[in-house]
């Protein structure tokens, strides 16, 4: 032996070196008394040095598996286990080192047959530092491997072509869970039953694994559900050598996270997108009497007129005469009912495809396409409206004022034709009411009327006739008014013109920006004192899109509140959907810029306009005010209604708080307030008063809400 050029060693089970020949004394430096009884870990390089026993160990697993192991007799006796060359580094005694070409063979056993006796490794080691040039960035690149699969946050786990794990890193062991005392026996099985314990679906595991030695050069991705319920990523390549298989390398990455935000993300889109088809149908819709709303009118205007050169186009505009008498009389809720009721009769005297639709208030519009006297259509819904009906006991006989106006040569345009319908229908008005009028050009006299509405109001802003009234709104959680909104009121002649008839005018005018301007600045001056008091309270102000279309408006809005000594933090702008129709972005950025400086902003009437859930989380808002005809949707507070309860979700869920609008009854304040609604606002507390009674309207406004909340029943819905 001491003539053979490789270094010869025999070492024991436990690591020690039993036996060297002289070219192990020569290749590493150490003399052979130097040797013996080491441990032969002391000749290899870093990295290397656990080689030599998983060898061991496989030698000693294939041995014990052999038919002399297992006691057969049969056949002649094999050969002892041997493991085939592989590379690795020695370490000289001067630190040197080299590479080198390690072969193993178990030697015989000596022990009477005893396979668990311990056994003996040969070991030759031949220098094959020649061929370092060649493969001078072998340790670097083990070096590296080993670093890279220590910190990639996957667990890997390589095996070989018979299914042998042939390494981990960490990373695998913590994933798994498993015990570093089960690695170090070196059992795959055990190895591999302790995996399959903690899956739902281990048979499928199997499977997949089967399968894919089935086809070794085959890749996979899938994933595998725990018991406890995590989930993991499972990829597997096979690991290949000068294009042979030799192995495969299975890796695992947790995406329990991601798996639960994916199915938060999944859950919430699914009820966003049943909750945006609501809204969109809403939208288009009129909560109360189910029937179109303007938005979805004049769209079906819009494609009426681009219909083919000929066909008749007629529309009919109508509202109920002295209908304001039945709501101070009977109160809303009688009110409600024969618009619903109207709704029903003027569906019942038109085609299916006819277009009915309510654009507010005791307002109603009819679309005719192709129809061949819609003279007779506007006679069948006057008589049909002359019916009586019976609401909570008392007999009503609705009437109304129709106005009749149909396309001609002269009219295309869809305002044109809508303004000519409300012309007849004011002069079916003056006629003595409860009938309908077709439009004539001389019917044009209203618009001077209008006219003269506008010169009114023109003479009450320079003259200071524009007062400021003030409605209380009430905190759901403290029961106090914690701000006022401030509403415009103009008296004419001893009598208050209802805002709904002057604010159109002011806006049509462009006065509004004026009325808007002594609106703020009044408010501001009058309420100082209160709000000084608490720095929690606010005062809300109405603004048209009208104001916000001047460039200079954040500028105007700042210089007020700085003029009358009150923090911008306590002011809110409310305005309406519709100045964001347009994308308007000079309005944004005025809105914007006041947010920076603290003003607040509400989006006012919502429900009722162009907003939607993909839209809302992009505007520059603070509040939503829910537009009272949502709030009249409760009578009992037994209703179940879904679009109320999504919408003050929705506005929570994007950190907004919720004001609703119209709070007449206990029944729909409590509704409201088990609805988590931040604000209510309404006839209950108190209706708008002028400043010198606005400290009575807020002492009535918390006993309203005292008494409410004595009598309050939790979790109704």
């Amino acid at each position: 032996m001491d003539s053979c050029p490789d270094a010869l060693l025999v070492v024991a089970e436990d690591g020690t070196i039993r036996f060297v020949n002289a070219a192990t004394e020569r290749m590493f430096g150490y003399t052979r008394d130097e040797l013996l009884g080491r441990d032969h870990r002391m000749l290899l390089a870093e990295g290397f040095r656990t080689g030599l026993q998983r060898i061991f160990f496989a030698l000693r697993k294939d041995a014990n598996a052999s038919p002399a192991a297992t006691g057969s007799n049969a056949g002649p006796v094999p050969a002892p286990p041997s493991f085939p060359p592989v590379e690795a580094y020695g370490v000289r005694r001067d630190g040197t080192e080299f590479q080198g070409e390690v072969a193993c063979s178990l030697l015989a056993q000596d022990s009477g047959g005893d396979p668990t006796a311990p056994r003996s490794m040969a070991v030759s080691v031949r220098d094959t530092s020649h061929r370092l040039a060649a493969d001078a960035g072998l340790r670097e690149a083990m070096s590296l491997l080993t670093a890279t699969l220590e910190s990639t946050a996957d667990g890997i786990l390589v095996v070989d072509s018979d299914g042998r794990i042939d390494g981990v890193n960490n990373q695998f062991i913590s994933m798994w869970g498993i015990p570093r005392k089960l690695l170090a026996t070196q059992d795959d099985e055990a190895v591999m039953g302790f995996v399959l314990d903690q899956l739902t679906d281990p048979g499928q595991f199997v499977e997949k694994v089967s399968a894919l030695y089935a086809d070794p050069a085959a890749e996979s991705h899938d994933e595998l559900d725990f018991r406890d319920g995590r989930t993991f990523e499972r990829y597997s390549r096979p690991q290949k050598v000068a294009d042979k298989v030799v192995g495969r390398v299975w890796s695992f990455r947790d995406v329990t996270p991601a798996r639960v935000a994916q199915d938060r993300i999944t859950q919430a889109m699914a009820d966003l997108a049943a909750q945006a088809a609501q809204l969109k149908s809403l939208a288009f819709q009129d909560p109360l009497t189910g029937l179109s709303n303007r938005q979805l009118f004049n769209d079906h205007l819009a494609a009426a007129l681009l219909g083919p050169y000929g066909t008749a186009v007629d529309v009919l505009l109508l509202d109920l005469d002295d209908f304001k008498e039945v709501n101070d009389i009977l109160g809303h809720h009688a009110g409600d009912q024969m618009l619903i009721e109207v709704g029903r009769r003027l569906r019942e005297c038109v085609r299916p495809n006819d277009v009915v639709a309510r654009l507010g208030g005791d307002e109603f519009v009819v679309l005719l396409v192709g129809s061949l006297d819609a003279e007779a259509v506007a006679e069948k819904i006057v008589d049909s409206l002359r019916v009586p009906l019976w609401i909570d006991g008392t007999m009503l006989r609705p009437s109304l004022s129709l106005g009749l106006a149909s396309i001609t040569d002269d009219v295309v345009g869809a305002s044109e034709l809508l303004r000519r319908a409300d012309v007849a229908m004011y002069a079916a008005k003056v006629a003595g009411k409860n009938r309908y009028m077709r439009f004539r050009p001389e019917m044009m006299q209203s618009l001077l009327e209008r006219t003269e509405t506008e010169a009114g109001l023109r003479l009450a802003v320079d003259t200071g006739q524009i007062s400021v009234h003030y409605q209380p709104i009430v905190s759901s959680r403290l029961g106090v008014v914690v701000k006022v909104e401030a509403l415009a009121r103009w008296e004419r002649d001893g009598v208050i013109v209802p805002p709904q008839q002057f604010i159109p005018a002011a806006e049509r005018s462009g006065l509004i920006v004026e009325i808007g301007t002594e609106v703020l600045l009044k408010g501001c001056t009058e309420l100082r004192p209160w709000l000084a008091e608490d720095a929690a309270r606010s005062l809300a102000v109405n603004v048209s899109g009208v104001q916000l279309q001047h460039g200079d408006f954040a500028e105007l809005v700042l210089a007020v509140t700085s003029s009358c000594g009150v923090d911008p933090r306590q002011l809110v702008l409310e305005v309406t959907e519709s100045v964001f129709f347009d994308d308007d972005c000079h309005v944004i950025r005025q809105l914007t810029a006041l947010r920076a400086a603290g003003v607040r902003v509400a989006l006012d009437d919502f429900g009722t306009g162009y907003s939607s859930l993909g839209r809302l989380q992009d505007l520059p808002v603070d509040t939503l005010k829910i537009d009272q005809s949502f709030t009249s949707m409760i009578r009992t507070g037994d209703e179940h209604l879904p679009i109320l309860s999504c919408m003050i979700t929705m506005a929570h869920g994007l950190g907004l708080t919720v004001t609703a609008e119209g709070v007449e009854t206990a029944a729909q304040a409590e509704y409201l307030m088990n609805l988590e609604c931040d604000s209510l606002q309404g006839f209950l507390f108190a209706e708008a008063e002028p400043e010198p009674a606005l400290a009575s309207a807020i002492t009535r406004s918390a006993g309203a809400f005292a008494a409410l909340r004595g009598g309050r029943v939790s979790g109704r819905r």
